[in-house]
């Protein structure tokens, strides 16, 4: 059975596994993360950005809410698997634990600043979830 810490860690984890799949889901079906003015998603798909003409306002919004999620997904992934799997390496290393932490802050920040409430929630809820795992395996 797994130990306390590895339990909160791999929840918040699988939380940010669950947020970056639906986006995923999101990105390619449905019109969820499409402008509500069709006529705006119109013209993203005419106008180029000014770094290069090879691609549109779409095409770019479209990978960059994929690659988001795979970032998201990646993540969850990774920890949730160290936390359960390989609990000794993860908490082992102050590397490792400084990383999932900033990005968590990050994806707070990010979710606080830009996004809208259910995944700023969603990312407090894992990060808080994180801070707790750190905070029992330090005890």
């Amino acid at each position: 059975m797994p130990a306390l810490p590895s339990l909160l860690l791999a929840a918040g984890a699988a939380i940010v596994l669950c947020l970056g799949t639906a986006h995923l889901w999101l990105t390619f079906r449905g019109t969820a993360l499409h402008p509500r003015d069709e006529s705006m998603a119109a013209r993203m798909r005419e106008v180029t950005p000014r770094l290069t003409r090879q691609t549109t306002m779409w095409r770019a919004w479209i990978g960059f809410n994929a690659s988001h999620s795979f970032g998201a997904m990646l993540f969850g992934l990774t920890w949730g698997y160290l936390a359960l799997a390989q609990p000794a390496v993860l908490f082992g290393s102050p590397f490792l634990l400084g990383l999932g932490l900033s990005l968590l802050v990050g994806y707070a920040v990010l979710g606080w600043r830009y996004w809208f409430s259910i995944p700023f929630r969603g990312i407090a809820l894992a990060t808080a979830l994180y801070v707790a795992a750190l905070i029992a395996a330090a005890a």
